[in-house]
């Protein structure tokens, strides 16, 4: 009676999953200059955990709100912000981390980003890393709502969902501004499930 009792706990016991090491891909995080920086570092911390390698790469806005040896720590890869960081190599470090990305992800993707990747601008390492990867690239904004619904930010963000590029949030909820509506950061959680979404989807390359 005792060995069947113990037999039941076992079956009722949750099994873990544990990702193995030779599925770890390469995901680049770009962070950019909103308020809702400080969440890129539950996010960088959650893609570690999830098995993967990731290098953040920041804009110079995104590290007045959040330490780049914060990142640097928790992802356990140095952290981009200029293209002045960038080793003496004969390939420039933003185009290796381009090649090597398996997704490129930018939480918070602030207004700003979305109207540089929209425009092909690449004045620095993050928006050069968008021009250059043929990986996929996933965005989640952040920013006050009526930027969000402003008629330049909806042309830019429908201009980027046509060339592939794939956007999670923004949700609705009280903004930093003090406004309540539209632009607050999806939930970190999500937005990595998104992630791990993609990087197991059969087409991993955009034109």
């Amino acid at each position: 009676m005792r060995k069947n009792s113990k037999l039941g706990a076992e079956k009722a016991s949750p099994r873990k999953v544990v990702r193995l090491r030779n599925n770890a891909k390469t995901i680049v995080l770009g962070v950019t200059g909103s308020i809702a920086a400080y969440k890129s570092a539950e996010l960088a911390s959650l893609l570690v955990k999830q098995g993967h390698q990731v290098f953040v790469v920041m804009t110079e806005d995104a590290a007045e709100f959040i330490t780049p040896l914060t990142l640097q720590t928790l992802s356990k890869n140095p952290v981009m912000t200029s293209f002045f960081d960038e080793k003496e190599n004969w390939r420039p470090g933003h185009i290796e981390l381009a090649d090597r990305a398996s997704l490129l992800l930018i939480a918070p993707a602030t207004a700003h980003i979305i109207a540089e990747l929209a425009h092909g601008l690449a004045h620095h390492p993050l928006a050069a890393i968008a021009l250059a990867t043929r990986a996929p690239i996933l965005l989640a904004p952040a920013m006050n709502g009526k930027m969000w619904l402003h008629p330049a930010t909806v042309e830019n963000v429908e201009k980027l969902k046509s060339r592939g590029v794939e956007f999670i949030g923004p949700e609705e909820g009280m903004l930093a501004c003090g406004y309540e509506g539209i632009g607050r950061l999806w939930k970190v959680e999500d937005i990595a499930f998104r992630a791990e979404f993609l990087l197991a989807r059969p087409e991993n390359l955009i034109a």
